[in-house]
């Protein structure tokens, strides 16, 4: 028969599990540092032997990576989900920001649907608590805060729809918006009137879910992205009629 005796579980094989599980679910994420191995090993009760295997298996899965000096940090290629040649070619060629940003109304309102579906209170306290910060940093005009809140914000509400795939997934895609791959975020955040409508957004977005009504959190998260999608087409259409402009006023002031 193939059964056989029920071996007790290495503890550091139960520790591997917690941080995978920790880190699948987004609750650590890339780049950050994990406690001393003395702080780690108390509030997870191991040895710090044990904790040292584990944390030696999980290197060599690439979850973490050590930094000479510094310590244990979760390891930045999980924020990775595209090969930098694909990078550069999204960054070159204007079709990509409007297919992107198609891609993140559907996600996203889907994520928003679940999120008042299914996210926990716990989980729709801090998406109130970002946007209270967002609100703030908006009323102190403080452009490059309330941009970085406005990501912050949208990923809160992906990580109270509790599907890892798309955590992850859409994690990445945050990771390319901030590092300025699709579009300078910044520029909208410059415009008052624009910035006026991205509050009122998000503040209709957050009363939808914290209202628990999922089909108003979906809808308020596409007539959102739709608005973006607007400012990108006028602000494309403006870039080229300056370009045209500028080349008339080189033809008048310099006609030979």
């Amino acid at each position: 028969m193939p059964f056989q005796k029920i071996q007790t579980e290495k503890l550091s094989i139960a520790v591997v599990r917690q941080i995978e599980l920790l880190i699948l679910r987004g609750i650590l994420r890339p780049g950050e540092r994990l406690p001393s191995e003395r702080e780690l090993a108390e509030r997870m009760g191991v040895s710090r032997p044990s904790l040292r295997d584990a944390i030696a298996e999980l290197q060599e899965q690439g979850l973490l990576t050590a930094k000479a000096g510094s310590g244990i940090y979760v390891a930045e290629v999980l924020g990775s989900a595209f090969s930098p040649a694909l990078i550069r070619l999204f960054g070159s060629h204007e079709e990509a920001v409007f297919d992107y940003l198609s891609f993140r109304r559907d996600l996203e309102g889907l994520a928003a649907e679940r999120a008042a579906r299914l996210g926990s209170t716990s989980d729709l306290k801090v998406v109130q608590a970002i946007f209270d910060r967002m609100e703030a940093a908006h009323d102190r005009n403080a452009t490059q805060d309330e941009a970085q809140l406005d990501a912050d914000f949208h990923m809160a509400i992906i990580e109270a729809s509790h599907n890892v795939i798309m955590l992850h997934m859409m994690r990445s895609m945050y990771d390319l918006l901030r590092q300025g791959v699709f579009y300078n975020r910044q520029m909208m955040f410059q415009q008052r009137a624009t910035r006026e409508a991205i509050l009122d957004q998000h503040r209709a977005i957050n009363a939808a879910l914290q209202a628990r009504n999922p089909a108003e959190a979906r809808l308020a998260v596409e007539l959102h992205l739709d608005f973006v999608e607007r400012c990108m087409k006028d602000q494309q259409k403006a870039e080229r009629n300056e370009t045209i402009a500028q080349q008339r006023l080189k033809k008048e002031t310099h006609p030979n």
